[in-house]
């Protein structure tokens, strides 16, 4: 994956039958399955989540989801900050999130198009 880009999500409506077809595309290319949850699958090469599907149904389509990755925490603060002051919805205030790892650091905003946009921090 590139140094800019952390991993990049897409919603799908049809999850079991999106899954299957990424299965094969991703192996194809070298991907694995890193983990996996009822809705939710990530794939990558070794141990990074590069890519990932979400199911959406049962609720409002959440679009394409991008993590850029930050250099620091105060990265993170400023590219929330200036999303909402461009007109991004705020998806979640700069901090810790424990639940993907002890160092994840992220911050999260819908963009003026519904898609879901994060700055995150692993340091």
């Amino acid at each position: 994956m590139s140094t800019v880009i952390d991993h990049v999500t897409l919603g799908v409506s049809e999850f079991d039958e999106t899954r299957k077809f990424y299965d094969r595309v991703m192996a194809a290319l070298g991907f694995h399955i890193v983990w996996e949850k009822p809705s939710m699958v990530a794939y990558g090469i070794g141990r990074n989540d590069d890519f990932g599907l979400m199911a959406d149904e049962g609720r409002a389509r959440r679009g394409t989801h991008v993590a850029f990755r930050a250099p620091d925490r105060d990265s993170v603060h400023r590219f929330h900050a200036e999303a909402l002051k461009a007109g991004g919805r705020d998806d979640g205030a700069p901090g810790l999130r424990p639940e993907y790892n002890a160092t994840y650091y992220a911050a999260f905003v819908i963009d003026p198009e519904g898609n879901r946009i994060e700055a995150v921090s692993h340091g």
